[in-house]
């Protein structure tokens, strides 16, 4: 494949009542433009020019890495966007580079890339001027209608301009090409921006191409939904929808059970294994992976996280952590950034973990905090226990060595080491290294008045009794 991709990425959208590029708003947490700039690199094209112009320094950053990027300076249409890259185009003995060249829309997320690869591989097959994508449409008003001449299009007729005949026609433009680069680039160069917007219009490059003696095709797509553009918000939903649908499809496919696949969303650089079972309410984003025979949701959100075999993952939020095979987590537990659950490790109900590791088999059940903390194995956290990790200034940190047992409601205050086996009593305060094996107290000394209570509540009594004589003398 000899061919070169460029992506129109330099409009406003005015639309979407924005104060950030259209193209920078996000299908599934990833950017608009980035889903056809990796649409392009998947279908095999690894030159990747960007036309930029609309706050093309927030957007720059979306494409810099792995796209060659040119300004648009001001936009003049479709046309002008494309001729933009013509320096980009050229080589050093000033002609342009041969081979094909691919016109997509930033602003359309769907593209994929089998309809991009069948586009380049006509236009190379037929060695067209162009090869246009073309869609079928129920209701093509709006849509520039295609007008054949047998397989070859003759012109493009917009929806203001079509004749009643023309507007019969149901074939419409999807917006994407394949290009002869040089031919391309020859037509711009004719080109001419007399009409009521003042636009040099891309679509003009087609009659003078014929007019060139050159064929301009169509490939016609079987799924109008791919060339979808992005233009408003309602339409950026309508997107985010149609991938979900896809991006669950596929996994599905690879047996993975939903149960109710509208509410299960999925971001595309997820992987899962067969046999995961995805709960409703269940989102999975960012690079997040599942191992296989996990059950995951209802309720939950995992970012950047790394879920092995067999676990339950149930009401969580995660971000950035790893639960290896077998533990489980939640309901309503929260992993924060750093945080390690073992094999067979359990975070529990209520329970908060930062930047930790939970050893192998341990267990921190509910309404308890973990932060800054190494644990061991075989370990037992008792309800409502801390690690006071934090004093004001620096974070510090909590050793809990192999089968320690916390009791209930226990302050451990960092830097703080529990040795291996210890003990430590409910309601202890621990501020000082304990030894393995100890047992660890830090109570008051209990005291009991006999018959207080008693004589507290016949006060009471005899304060409201009197409250009320008060009231009826008034």
């Amino acid at each position: 494949m000899n061919a070169k991709a460029l992506i129109l990425a330099a409009g406003a959208g005015t639309r979407m009542k924005s104060d950030k590029p259209k193209v920078a708003h996000e299908v599934l947490g990833k950017p608009l433009v980035r889903w056809v700039v990796d649409a392009a690199r998947k279908a095999g094209i690894s030159d990747v020019i960007s036309v930029l112009g609309h706050m093309s320094e927030r957007v720059a950053p979306l494409v810099q890495d792995d796209t060659q990027i040119v300004i648009q300076t001001q936009q003049l249409g479709t046309g002008d966007a494309v001729n933009a890259a013509r320096e980009a185009m050229t080589c050093a003995d000033g002609s342009i580079a041969e081979g094909s060249l691919v016109v997509l829309s930033g602003d359309c997320p769907l593209i994929t890339p089998e309809t991009i690869a069948a586009l380049v591989a006509k236009r190379e097959e037929t060695d067209a001027a162009v090869v246009v994508l073309t869609m079928q449409m129920e209701n093509p008003f709006g849509y520039g209608r295609i007008v054949r001449e047998g397989d070859a299009v003759a012109r493009i007729v917009e929806q203001k301009d079509a004749t009643p005949e023309e507007a019969a026609i149901t074939e419409c433009n999807a917006g994407f090409y394949c290009f002869d680069a040089p031919a391309l680039f020859d037509a711009l160069s004719r080109v001419s921006n007399d009409n009521a917007q003042g636009e040099y219009y891309l679509t003009d490059v087609l009659e003078i191409c014929r007019a060139d003696g050159r064929e301009v095709l169509a490939l016609t797509t079987d799924d109008a939904e791919e060339a979808m553009g992005v233009n408003s918000r309602v339409q950026l939903a309508q997107a985010t929808k149609a991938m979900q649908r896809r991006i669950n499809e596929r996994h599905m496919a690879a047996g993975v059970t939903m149960w109710d696949p509208d509410t299960v969303w999925i971001g595309p650089d997820v992987e899962i294994e067969n046999d995961v079972e995805l709960l409703p309410t269940t989102f999975l984003l960012g690079r997040t992976k599942v191992g296989k025979n996990s059950v995951v949701g209802p309720n939950t959100r995992l970012t950047d996280t790394v879920v092995g075999r067999g676990c339950r993952v149930d009401e969580t939020v995660a971000e950035g952590a790893r639960i290896d095979d077998a533990a489980t987590s939640g309901p309503r537990a929260y992993l924060r950034a750093g945080t390690h659950l073992c094999e067979g490790a359990k975070a529990g109900t209520h329970v908060e973990i930062k930047k930790s590791t939970i050893g192998a088999g341990s267990k921190v059940p509910h309404l308890s905090y973990i932060g800054d903390t190494s644990m061991g194995s075989g370990v037992n956290i008792g309800a409502g226990s801390i690690t006071c990790n934090y004093d004001g200034v620096n974070k510090h940190p909590t050793v809990i060595e192999d089968d320690v047992f916390v009791g209930s409601d226990c302050m451990l205050v960092a830097p703080v080491k529990l040795g291996r086996g210890s003990i430590i009593g409910a309601a202890s305060c621990v501020t000082r290294d304990v030894e393995a094996d100890a047992l660890a107290l830090e109570r008051c000394e209990q005291r009991e008045i006999a018959g207080w209570a008693a004589r507290h509540r016949e006060k009471l009594r005899a304060r409201k009794a009197e409250a009320e004589a008060q009231k009826k003398g008034e």
